[in-house]
């Protein structure tokens, strides 16, 4: 198992979360492919999207339904800085994790989130498990919880 896979099984099991986290025989890298591989409608899937603060320098973890993309401007106002692009290299650091298989929990340092309302509309949602073919099914009220991630408006639309 690599450790990113195992990182996000500990933080699913310190926070009390029984999740089975599938490997997928193809990618899941994309939510289109996350979406394919688990069954599931597209805005089941949850999109790990990482911006760079530009005030804090460090990370922002915007997760958003399948289907929705973020606007820049409301990730920014609820963010409470501007928001930039994250590079493979910050998000590795803070996350542990490379892009397309950022995982919403197990992050090497705290990350602060943000929940796409959305993704409450369903009795399961899918993330990534920490490669880009790993997932796992939870609650979306769980996943808000243990995330301590605050809901907002922060997709285009």
């Amino acid at each position: 198992m690599s450790k990113s896979v195992a990182r996000v099984r500990a933080a699913l099991e310190s926070a009390g979360v029984a999740a089975e986290l599938r490997e997928m025989p193809d990618s899941t890298r994309t939510a289109a492919e996350a979406a394919a591989a688990a069954g599931c409608h597209l805005d089941q899937i949850v999109k790990s999207i990482i911006f760079r603060g530009e005030t804090s320098g460090h990370v922002r973890l915007f997760l958003t339904a399948g289907g929705n993309r973020v606007c820049a401007g409301r990730a920014s106002a609820l963010a409470g800085e501007p928001l930039g692009k994250a590079d493979a290299a910050l998000v590795r650091a803070e996350t542990g994790f490379a892009i397309g298989g950022v995982a919403p929990v197990g992050h090497l340092t705290p990350v602060r989130a943000f929940l796409d309302p959305r993704l409450l509309d369903f009795p399961l949602v899918w993330a990534a498990a920490g490669t880009p073919r790993h997932i796992f099914a939870i609650d979306p009220a769980v996943l808000e919880r243990i995330t301590g991630a605050e809901r907002g408006a922060f997709v285009e639309g």
